[in-house]
């Protein structure tokens, strides 16, 4: 029997928070419906201004637990516009926002904030968070956590993969053994990219990208950093892939026009995805996050594997929007019957472990 469960998703496109309320059983995880809140203006460079520059302790501490007003704002607003009260709603599964991730260093973590005690308290709901430590204290990556919900929606095709395309993205081979890591940069370069030069949250449809031309040697140069050189398992997040980044290959060129380092940004999320893609023995590659509405990046995506048929998620039925927040409903109920996440073939984690820590309303 399904039971509810709701799943909230803040990633790396700091674009706002994605809650889904979904009916979860051990077979299925079914979309009931789906809210989303945007992050103000102000807001969001709150948030980048703590991972890009210095912060305080203070600072930190204020975010932490903004952000779980924030996350319970959205779940309200989503249970005001159903029929559903929250006495209904077994436990919310939330992944925060990272603020840093950092499976590789001498003391391994990935921190996410958005107090879950507040959280609870403020949606008179059980929470389940804080899903990556476990497997990162196994030596694992803590990510992608994704791949373990494609295989449980989608391992009864063949030859399949999916990506998400969000801030990063990521990709799930699905087959007898599970892959699954980060290829690298999603839309976060195309994003940053945008709002510098044009003031613009995202390149619409890769409209600006598609008035550009690659700029070959830049593309080359992209694609030859150590982390697209990385054999999986690999993870990364804005610690990596940002502004700093973009200056460093771009300081040893002449002055390019801006739409054609945006196409030339659109390519590289392009061919670092399919280079990894060419790989493995895939027929078709199903594609889910933001990136599925940049029309010009799914034909470019197609064009790049000429081989392999390209489609959203919701050609099975699946939202390709909302799939990251039910990917943490289904995780919140994993937790709750502790049942172990199979992910060590993803994270390389020591062994498949129960995920997330449980914070009770009461």
């Amino acid at each position: 029997m399904q039971k509810l469960y709701i799943g909230i998703m803040s990633g790396t496109s700091l674009d706002g928070v994605d809650v889904a309320l979904c009916g979860v059983d051990d077979s299925s995880c079914i979309l009931e419906v789906s809210h989303f809140l945007a992050f103000e203006e102000n807001f969001k460079n709150e948030i980048l201004e703590i991972i890009n520059g210095t912060t305080s302790i203070q600072r930190i501490g204020q975010l932490d637990v903004k952000l779980a007003y924030f996350f319970a704002q959205a779940v309200n607003e989503l249970l005001d516009k159903t029929k559903y009260t929250a006495e209904e709603v077994v436990a919310i599964g939330s992944h925060g926002q990272t603020l840093w991730h950092e499976p590789n260093g001498a003391f391994p973590f990935s921190l996410q904030l958005g107090n879950a005690s507040v959280l609870a308290v403020e949606t008179g709901i059980d929470v389940a968070a804080d899903f990556r430590s476990k497997d990162v204290a196994l030596g694992g990556q803590g990510a992608p956590l994704a791949p373990a919900f494609h295989q449980f929606l989608f391992s009864h095709l063949e030859k399949c993969a999916v990506v998400n395309i969000g801030g990063m993205a990521n990709i799930s081979i699905l087959g007898k053994e599970l892959i699954g890591y980060d290829t690298g940069c999603g839309n976060v370069l195309m994003d940053l990219w945008i709002d510098e030069h044009k003031g613009l949250a995202y390149d619409k449809d890769g409209a600006w990208a598609k008035s550009g031309n690659i700029n070959q040697q830049l593309l080359e140069d992209f694609l030859q950093d150590e982390y697209f050189l990385l054999k999986f398992p690999k993870s990364t997040g804005r610690e990596y892939f940002n502004k700093k980044f973009l200056i460093k290959y771009l300081e040893a060129y002449a002055r390019i026009p801006h739409e054609d380092i945006q196409a030339t940004l659109l390519a590289l999320t392009v061919h670092s995805i399919a280079n990894e893609i060419k790989q493995f023995e895939i027929k078709e590659l199903l594609v889910c996050g933001g990136g599925v509405r940049n029309v010009f990046l799914l034909q470019s995506l197609q064009k790049a594997l000429p081989d392999v048929t390209v489609a959203s998620t919701e050609k099975y039925g699946v939202d390709a929007d909302n799939m990251e927040a039910m990917i943490f409903a289904w995780l919140a109920h994993k937790r709750l019957q502790q049942e172990k996440v199979e992910l060590k073939s993803v994270t390389a984690g020591k062994k498949n472990t129960i995920l997330g820590a449980i914070y009770a309303k009461d």
